[in-house]
């Protein structure tokens, strides 16, 4: 039987907004687990971010020593959040998961139950890019990227009125939106390291809002959905 392996990048601000949000974890869960029993060949990859408490404890660290805050030392705050998350995130998932959460995706393990968890890495991106990295290893074509965000837009809705929600972009111009740099906390729909990675991959992403379960279901089982796709159509 071929394993089919949906890569999902699980942004932290659906895990743990401010604090833990364990009535999602439990819905989350439960879809899941309704996915996995209907179809025997599924497997899932979920990667963990830091959410709240990431840019909480990120931001007392930069308070507590000002203009010597070191970018490696707020992401290491950050990935320590993302680990806790994710341990959460696999406790929730027991009966699916068999493994310790992943921490370096270029010596991830085959999966031997049914999900595989994975958190933050070391400094320099976020963990989407652990996710592309995890989508290559296990084949997957496309990175499910849940956030608190339904699409992408034109613009930040919050500076910019004009700004329009998208369907679709290609990795050129979303690269061209949010840059090349990445900086511990940074605020965007996919990183950029990950974005650079993924278009030279031809991985697609599909960038879409976590919270909305039923949307989620509709994009795993093939029919239509409210998200973005980068890079092109995406495939599964």
């Amino acid at each position: 039987m071929s394993e089919k392996v949906t890569v999902i990048s699980l942004g932290g601000s659906i895990v743990a907004p401010e604090g833990a949000d364990g009535r999602f974890l439990r819905d989350f869960a439960a879809l899941l687990g309704e996915l996995l029993q209907a179809d025997e060949a599924r497997r899932f990859v979920l990667v963990v971010g830091g959410g709240g408490p990431a840019r909480a404890w990120q931001g007392a660290y930069r308070d507590a020593v000002g203009e010597a805050a070191i970018d490696d030392e707020a992401d290491w705050i950050g990935i320590m959040a993302t680990r806790l998350n994710a341990q959460l995130v696999r406790a929730a998932l027991a009966k699916w998961c068999r493994q310790e959460v992943v921490t370096d995706p270029t010596v991830a393990p085959d999966i031997e139950g049914r999900v595989l968890v994975a958190a933050g890495w070391k400094p320099g991106f976020s963990s989407d890019y652990d996710a592309t990295l995890l989508a290559e290893r296990f084949g997957a074509k496309t990175v499910i990227n849940l956030s608190n965000i339904e699409k992408v837009y034109t613009a930040d809705p919050r500076v910019d009125p004009s700004a329009r929600p998208l369907d679709e972009i290609s990795w050129k111009d979303f690269r061209a939106m949010v840059g090349e740099e990445w900086t511990p906390g940074k605020n965007v729909p996919f990183d950029p390291v990950a974005s650079r990675h993924a278009s030279e991959s031809g991985i697609k992403v599909i960038c879409a809002a976590g919270r909305n379960l039923e949307n989620l279901r509709a994009m795993l089982c093939g029919g239509d959905f409210v998200g973005t796709v980068i890079g092109g159509r995406a495939a599964f």
